[in-house]
Parts: structure tokens; C-alpha cells; sequence
């Protein structure tokens, strides 16, 4: 009996001092953000577009 009492008492003390443990909370992802490029081709390609597309629309059937 003695030997019960002393189990329980050891699973009512381990069961506290678990209950404060934290539960596992996943690192948070940290997002690396790249710096943005403003190069001089960055209006090339739109421009170059819209040439095409004007040299094409406007070309006469000669």
C-alpha cells in the first residue's frame, strides 16, 4: 500500500511539473528580401513592346 501511495503521489508530481512546460512552438521563418533593381533595363523590355507592336500596327501593306 505504502509502495501505491508513493507511485501516485510520484505520478501526480510529475504530471505537475510537466504541466508547465511549454509546448514546441516552430522558429519563425525569417524572409530575406533582396534589394530591388532599378537598372536602366528594367523599361528596355515594355519599350521594346510597344515598338514592335507600333511598328507592326502601323506598317501599310505596300
Amino acid at each position: 500500500m505504502k509502495k501505491v501511495v508513493t507511485f501516485v503521489a510520484a505520478l501526480l508530481g510529475a504530471g505537475a511539473a510537466a504541466a508547465g512546460t511549454p509546448v514546441y512552438v516552430a522558429p519563425e521563418v525569417t524572409m530575406v528580401e533582396e534589394p530591388m533593381r532599378n537598372g536602366s533595363g528594367a523599361w528596355l523590355i515594355p519599350l521594346a513592346i510597344i515598338a514592335i507592336l507600333a511598328l507592326t500596327l502601323t506598317a501599310g501593306d505596300e
